[in-house]
């Protein structure tokens, strides 16, 4: 992938994702879903100009449903979850 602001979806604001970035340094992101791991690394280090130490992908698989008699599915889609350097610092909702 030649784009890197293409592999980087958007970051996922949820309860579990806030405490892992406050207690851990951790970030988690919506992700290309054909994106590796160290795809993800070199974009989030050109992106944020910060140093990641690991990243750990999530493979989520669609939900199925149901709307009367027709039948659905929703897309497959993947998360990551970005760890800092220690010392690391990035806030995504600054721009916001």
């Amino acid at each position: 992938m030649s784009d890197m602001h293409s592999i980087l979806l958007k970051p996922l604001f949820t309860e579990k994702g806030i405490n892992l970035k406050e207690k851990e340094n951790k970030v988690v992101l919506q992700v290309k879903y054909d994106a590796n791991k160290s795809e993800i690394k070199k974009a989030v280090e050109n992106i944020f100009k910060v140093k990641v130490t690991d990243v750990n992908t999530l493979r989520i698989l669609g939900k199925k449903k149901r709307l009367g008699k027709f039948t659905g599915k929703r897309p497959d889609w993947k998360k990551a979850v970005v760890t800092l350097k220690k010392g690391e610092k990035l806030d995504l909702a600054e721009g916001m």
